[in-house]
C-alpha cells in the first residue's frame, strides 16, 4: 500500500477539526438556555426599574455599550476601575462624560444575575451590557431586537487603547465612514448608529464651537439652522458651566425614533459629525429616506446593533466572566 501524502493528512485533519469543533467566537441568541435560562428577563426587570427612577438611564446605557466595542471589541473593558498602576478605558478624557447611571445599570443586572445560585458568574459583564442596551433603546420607544450572547470579559482595560479610536463631533464623512470601516460597519451602519442621538445629551463644550467660532468669517456654522443656533446661544452662553448639558434630539429628546433624521433636515444637528450626515450628498440620501421610513430605518438600526455587537468579541483564552464588572479577574 502506497504511503499517503503528508499534506493530504494534514489537510484531512484540519478539515475533520473544521467540522467537529465548533468556532468559540460563535455568538448565539440562546447561548444561556442551559446555564441561565432566565437572563434575559432579570436583566430586563432590573433596566426596567432604573429606568423608572431616570431616563438617563438610556442615553448612558447605549453610549456605554458602543464606547466599550469601539475599543478593544465588546469586553466590558470601559466598565473597569482604575487602580494605582493602570489608568483604565473610563478614566480617558473622552469617556469622562459616560454617566454614571449607564455604569449603575450594568452592575445592579450583573447582581441580579449572580442572585440566582445557577446563574452564578455564568453570564459577562460584557453580555449584560448588550442585554441592557437593547432592553432600554425598547422602553424609550425603539425596535426590539434578538441580542446574539456568548461574550467573554476582556482581561485588560488601558486609557491608552482609547485614544484615537472613539469618533468626534467634529469629524466629516470621510472621517466616520473611515473609524466604522475599521469594525467592518458600513456607511449605512454608522448613520443608522448615530440615530441613537435621538436620545442623546451633551455638554457645551462639545459643540459650542458651532454656535461661537465656527470660522472668521462665519461665527456659526451656516448649516446650522438660524433660530436652532440662537437656541443652543441661549442655553449655552459662553462661559457655561461645563456640567450643563443640553438634549441632542430639540424635538423628541425621550423617544428612540427617526425625528432625528428630520431634525437633520431642519439644520438640527447637533453636532458637526450629525449635520454632516445632511449635508454631504454620499450620505444624504439615507437621511432623506428614512426620515420619512421609520420601518425601514428601524431594520437598519437592528442590523448595524447587531454588527456591532460582534466587534472584537472575547472567547477561549482571550477572556472570562468577571465577578465584579469593575474589576479585573
Amino acid at each position: 500500500m502506497g504511503r499517503l501524502n503528508p499534506i493530504l493528512v494534514w489537510w484531512l485533519c484540519l478539515s475533520l477539526c473544521l467540522f467537529l469543533c465548533p468556532t468559540s467566537a460563535q455568538l448565539k441568541t440562546n447561548f444561556y438556555a442551559n446555564v441561565c435560562p432566565n437572563v434575559e428577563n432579570i436583566v430586563k426587570n432590573v433596566v426596567t426599574q432604573k429606568f423608572q427612577q431616570t431616563f438617563v438611564t438610556v442615553p448612558a446605557t447605549i453610549r456605554l455599550f458602543f464606547h466599550d466595542c469601539f475599543v478593544q471589541g465588546c469586553d466590558a473593558s470601559v466598565l473597569v476601575a482604575s487602580t494605582g498602576n493602570n489608568k483604565a478605558e473610563k478614566d480617558h478624557p473622552d469617556n469622562l462624560s459616560l454617566a454614571g447611571d449607564g455604569f449603575d445599570t450594568v452592575i445592579k443586572a450583573k447582581a441580579a444575575v449572580d442572585a440566582v445560585p445557577q446563574c452564578k458568574n455564568k453570564v459577562s459583564c460584557a453580555d449584560i451590557l448588550a442585554l441592557a442596551t437593547r432592553d432600554v433603546i425598547v422602553l424609550s420607544g425603539g425596535p426590539s431586537y434578538a441580542v446574539e450572547l456568548g461574550r467573554l470579559d476582556g482581561l485588560s482595560s488601558s486609557s491608552k487603547n482609547v485614544d484615537g479610536k472613539l469618533p468626534q463631533p467634529t469629524f466629516n464623512l470621510n472621517q466616520l465612514n473611515s473609524m466604522f470601516a475599521a469594525h467592518g460597519l458600513s456607511q449605512a451602519d454608522m448613520v443608522a448608529l448615530s440615530a441613537a442621538h435621538t436620545v442623546g445629551f451633551s455638554h457645551c463644550n462639545r459643540f459650542s464651537n458651532r454656535i461661537y467660532s465656527f470660522s472668521p468669517g462665519n461665527p456659526v456654522d451656516p448649516s446650522l439652522d438660524k433660530t436652532y443656533a440662537t437656541q443652543l446661544q441661549q442655553m449655552c452662553p459662553k462661559n457655561v458651566d461645563p456640567d450643563i448639558a443640553i438634549n441632542m434630539d430639540p424635538n423628541t429628546p425621550r423617544t428612540f425614533d427617526n425625528v432625528y433624521f428630520k431634525n437633520l433636515e431642519l439644520g438640527q444637528g447637533l453636532f458637526t459629525s450629525d449635520q454632516v450626515l445632511f449635508t454631504d450628498a454620499r450620505s444624504q440620501p439615507t437621511v432623506k429616506t428614512w426620515a420619512k421610513d421609520k420601518a425601514a430605518f428601524q431594520q437598519a438600526f437592528i442590523t448595524a446593533m447587531t454588527k456591532l455587537g460582534r466587534v472584537g468579541v472575547k472567547t477561549g483564552n482571550n477572556g472570562n466572566i468577571r465577578s465584579d464588572c469593575s474589576v479585573l479577574n
